[in-house]
This record gives structure tokens, sequence and C-alpha cells, in this order.
């Protein structure tokens, strides 16, 4: 993992771990969170009951289920200011510009993955998680991949968790908030 780095917590470092369902989204938040020694923010935990019975239905949300949800993430964001990572999945750049409004500096770190893959993983966590299988197909519908928005890293979500956390670490370490206005990748 990364040594101390003062630089990467000043200012107050937010990061959202975005992508489908199934890219490893929490795994990779947990890592960060870890490395960076900043509060991890699981973004399903805020889900009312309501939307998680829409997905355990197979039913996909629509922007106005959602929007309470992200009002929740951004208030959360907010008041971590001394920094936080947050798994989210962030499909429109819509949602990513209201969490943006909530935390200014916010950077992404975006995992993309194709639909066969995540298919698989969502279906190898059927009964430990509330998302149906059948609605991953909804999510690359509603995906606006990130590609070009300012304070963005993509990365492989098929690479191990180690090699993302350490390509997500450096380039957090190289790239200060006030100069992560363009797209990057590793």
């Amino acid at each position: 993992m990364l040594p101390d780095h003062p630089s990467v917590g000043t200012p107050p470092l937010r990061l959202v771990v975005m992508g489908v369902a199934g890219c490893g989204k929490s795994t990779l938040a947990q890592a960060l969170g870890t490395a960076l020694r900043l509060p991890v923010i699981e973004g399903d935990d805020f889900h009312p009951p309501r939307n998680r019975e829409l997905m355990r239905r197979g039913i996909a949300l629509t922007d106005a289920d959602r929007a309470g949800w992200l009002a929740a993430l951004g208030a959360e964001l907010a008041r971590h200011a001394g920094g936080a990572v947050l798994s989210c999945s962030a499909l429109k750049r819509a949602y990513r510009d209201r969490l943006r409004e909530a935390a200014p500096g916010l950077r992404f770190a975006y995992l993309a993955l194709d639909e066969a893959t995540a298919l698989a993983r969502v279906r190898s966590r059927a009964g430990n998680h509330y998302f149906n299988p059948g609605l991953v197909r909804s999510q690359f519908e509603t995906l606006a991949a990130p590609d070009g928005e300012p304070g963005v890293l993509s990365l492989d979500a098929l690479q191990p968790v180690e090699a993302l956390c350490d390509t997500a670490l450096g380039w957090l370490t190289r790239t200060p908030p006030s100069h992560s206005n363009d797209g990057d990748k590793p």
C-alpha cells in the first residue's frame, strides 16, 4: 500500500469509486479507504427501502427514484469535511454533477467493465445482495461513461484490486484536485 502522502489529503480528498453493478466499487473503495486512512461511505447503504425493494424485484430505478439517494450521498460527502471514499454507481453525468456540487474538488475512479462480466459477477453474489441480476442490462443502458469529465480516472475493472488501488493512489498523489480538470487514464 501507499506510505503516508500528506499531499493526497490536503485539501480534503473526496473520491467516488463508480461504475455499473458488479464492477468492484465496494471492494476498491474499501482498499482505497484503508490505504488513505479515510472513512468509506457505502452508497448502497443509503438507498431507501423502496429503492431496495424495486431492485430486488428487478425494476430499474428512475432519475426520480435516485434523486433522494443522491441528495443523501451528497450530504454525506459534505459531512465528511476531512475526506472520504464513496462507492456509488454514478451512472449519469447529472448524477456525478450533483455529487460534485456537494463536494467541490470531488474526484472519480471509474471502473470500466463489460456487460457479460458484470452479469456473471452479480449472479455470483445472488442471495448476498438485493440487486437483481436482471438489472445489469439497464445499468449499461443508463451508463454515460465519464470519459473526458474533470477529475476522472478510468480503470479496467478486470485488473486485480491491488493493481487498481496502486494506480488510483498514484493518480491521486500526482493530480491535486485543482489540476484534475481533464479525464485521465493510467
